[in-house]
């Protein structure tokens, strides 16, 4: 691994009581065996193998579980990736890990479950952000794609004027500003049982306009990095397998098809 960005990888969950967990009977989802290896392993084999990514920081799983997968606290011990216990959602294991990086140094944020996730990926989706001049890039897949591609599977869209799109859990916070992204990120889940203080921290008018279609996704941008205090922009991927992740049972079995294939 030789490239500018430090990976984050988010591992924390539900433990045993996750619907995949309990569906692969192990104690965290991120250790579910997808096609005879845990999904996390491969995401941060998939890291590993791209240019892009400088070093790695696993935020979970807890303590006791990390301990009993052996490639995995083998890792940790040898110095190939730190660890940091998480916290209590993905945004503050997010800050907790952005919070022991440089903050010159850019980051790439993923997830444990990001089971399909290939180095091709994460080097375009790199340089991309790079040349955006952003201080937050997302990495997104048009919708359509991932319909034709997945036509059995419910893919969350976010729907704007001139396209849809499906997220990629892949985030890119560029500079010093850019970490703004996730403390906005925490302040929408703190609020999440308000919704209208969710509605008044992303802004009435934006709200209004995405519901009524008239939004597009560059005005959708703009917009938010008004309210964020960063600039942020996005990535499209060409491949609708980014799209994919494991936050079901139906996935689970999606991406098990796919990697037997």
């Amino acid at each position: 691994m030789s490239g500018p960005f430090h990976a984050v990888v988010l591992a924390g969950d539900r433990g045993p009581d996750d619907p995949v967990a309990r569906h692969a009977g192990v104690p965290s989802k991120a250790l579910a065996s997808v096609a005879g290896q845990p999904m996390l392993m491969r995401v941060l084999d998939a890291l590993a193998a791209s240019t892009a990514v400088a070093g790695v920081t696993l935020v979970g799983p807890e303590a006791a579980v990390l301990a009993s997968c052996s490639p995995l606290a083998a890792r940790v011990a040898g110095g190939e990736l730190a660890w940091v216990a998480p916290a209590g959602s993905p945004s503050q294991s997010a800050l907790r890990a952005l919070a022991v990086l440089p903050g010159d140094v850019p980051v790439l944020l993923t997830t444990s479950d990001h089971a399909l996730l290939r180095a091709p990926w994460v080097d375009q989706f790199c340089a991309a952000a790079l040349e955006s001049g952003k201080d937050a890039v997302v990495g997104l897949a048009l919708h359509a794609a991932v319909q034709a591609a997945f036509p059995q599977s419910r893919r969350t869209a976010l729907r704007f004027r001139g396209g849809a799109y499906c997220g990629c859990n892949l985030f890119a916070f560029l500079t010093p500003a850019g970490r703004r992204a996730p403390e906005f990120w925490q302040r929408v889940e703190n609020e999440r049982k308000r919704p209208q203080r969710i509605a008044a921290a992303l802004g009435l008018g934006t709200l209004a306009a995405y519901a009524l279609g008239r939004l597009t996704l560059e005005a959708g941008l703009d917009r938010l990095s008004r309210q964020v205090g960063a600039s942020l922009g996005a990535v499209l991927l060409d491949d609708p397998h980014a799209a994919v992740d494991v936050d079901s049972v139906a996935d689970f079995d999606l991406v098990q098809r796919l990697l037997k294939v």
